[in-house]
């Protein structure tokens, strides 16, 4: 986590100077700008980390790893696709809960599987979709997607979970 905040520090860092360096008023509007943009998504950020925390002390560790571990398979995999089918929201509220699961020890699979399903499936999208686009539109992209959130969980699975270490609890 250490080396992740200190590469967004540099890369802050270059990008403030390129900013001076167009003028004063560039680099203040880019971080007007963003910290606008902190300010409109930190309710959502502070709920979907407390949802986050809640999760991980509400549901037993022993529930996570037995519904959603490893050990799982493919039951863990559908449920990961259905679960992430039904989750609202952007990443802000999704990854804190991808997070919280891999920390209850959920299992590579499920993970992708949920993460994928919440891009491709997105159930609370679908009513929008259908209305701006069309309904016909909405029932061929959903039906043209519909095998690859089970398939990225199943392949994670069984070729990559050895290489996913253990959250550190």
């Amino acid at each position: 986590m250490r080396n992740i905040s200190l590469f967004f520090a540099a890369v802050a860092s270059v990008l403030s100077w390129i900013a001076y360096k167009k003028g004063p008023e560039t680099l203040t509007e880019g971080w007007k700008f963003g910290l606008g943009t902190l300010i409109k998504v930190m309710p959502i950020l502070v709920l979907a980390f407390g949802i986050s925390g809640l999760l991980q002390t509400l549901v037993p560790k022993e529930v996570i790893a037995k519904s959603l571990g490893r050990e799982s398979g493919w039951r863990g995999i559908w449920l990961g696709c259905a679960v992430g089918a039904i989750t609202p929201g952007g990443p802000y509220t999704s990854f804190p809960i991808v997070a919280a699961l891999y920390q209850a020890g959920a299992g590579l699979g499920t993970l992708v599987a949920y993460v994928t399903a919440w891009s491709l499936w997105a159930v609370a999208r679908l009513p929008i979709e259908s209305a701006l686009i069309s309904p016909r539109f909405m029932v061929f992209r959903l039906l043209s997607s519909l095998l690859f959130p089970p398939l990225a969980g199943g392949i994670a699975h069984i070729f990559f979970s050895k290489y996913l270490p253990a959250a550190n609890p």
